[in-house]
């Protein structure tokens, strides 16, 4: 069962809750803005198991079991939205939004796999329409990965630490990685995992609340080996991206794989683009929307050199 209660601490956006579970009694501290997604991920944080029944909250939502699952007939959603330059820096710049990402680093953890390498840029990747078609059906897993999945990591990895953050559970991403073969490939290392409960939920002008995948959270407790400067994350959803616009780069769904599987060429072109910009001391300035133009110019200037 859980309760209201104030305390001295908390800020004026913050309220802190009670959980009681077997006898022992919890504080979770949550902003008044704040969804019940937030609110799970507060309580996951506590190390509670939320399937037992004894729990006294009522959560609607779908289990780590059926997330392995992966429905096909769930709907999917194809719309995806982008705010305005000037929300999304405001959007970034709020305090509300700012205090969120504080509490996040300090009660987040990046857990390293594989050793950070001092002068590599880090590359960020989610999984879900990105590396993996992970709506369609298959007998084997191979059948939905993305295209030169394995050739894309090889190459960048180079000159990339490379991150895996995917809005499902740590359950599920070392599941799917585990089985395309991503975490124990001998050509190159992943760095890292993050799941949703290293996401945050934002409040923005025009969208109302919604959660995204904050960068500031990586550089804060890595600070030696990344920067703004030196860091890029692909993900099909630009939202994801809106506490660090600079820094993402809207990568074309893959979705369909059985169809589209054979014409799929986009981690082959983003390999250059990558490959271009590693170059450069500082990547905080790119137009990462034009990152294809910029791929065919730099491929005219070796051609002419």
């Amino acid at each position: 069962m859980a309760a209201c209660s104030s305390s001295s601490p908390a800020t004026e956006e913050e309220i802190t809750l009670k959980v009681k579970w077997t006898g022992k009694e919890y504080t979770v501290r949550v902003c008044a803005d704040d969804t019940v997604g937030e609110l799970k991920r507060r309580i996951c944080e506590l190390s509670i198991d939320l399937n037992k029944s004894s729990l006294k909250f009522t959560m609607i939502g779908t289990t780590e079991e059926d997330l392995i699952v992966d429905p096909v007939d769930s709907p999917e959603i194809l719309d995806d939205f982008e705010l305005a330059q000037e929300e999304a820096i405001d959007t970034k710049d709020m305090h509300v939004n700012k205090q969120k990402l504080t509490r996040r680093i300090n009660h987040f953890k990046v857990e390293i796999q594989n050793p950070c390498r001092q002068g590599k840029k880090l590359l960020v990747l989610d999984i879900d329409y990105t590396l993996f078609d992970h709506r369609s059906t298959a007998e084997n897993p191979l059948q939905l990965m993305r295209p030169y999945l394995h050739e894309f990591l090889t190459a960048v990895y180079a000159e990339y630490d490379i991150m895996i953050w995917s809005a499902t559970s740590m359950k599920w991403i070392t599941l799917k990685m585990s089985q395309l073969g991503v975490l124990d490939n001998p050509n190159y290392k992943i760095t890292a995992c993050l799941d949703h409960l290293a996401m945050i939920t934002v409040q923005t002008a025009s969208r109302g609340v919604f959660d995204c995948k904050p960068l500031g959270l990586i550089w804060a407790q890595l600070p030696e080996f990344y920067s703004a400067s030196n860091t890029i994350m692909f993900d099909d959803l630009r939202r994801n991206f809106v506490m660090n616009p600079q820094n993402g780069l809207t990568i074309k769904p893959f979705r369909k794989a059985h169809a589209n599987r054979d014409s799929d060429q986009e981690l082959v072109k983003l390999t250059q683009y990558l490959l271009a910009i590693a170059e450069l001391d500082d990547l905080s300035h790119l137009d990462h929307n034009k990152w294809e133009s910029f791929s065919e110019d730099n491929g005219k200037r070796r051609r002419h050199k």
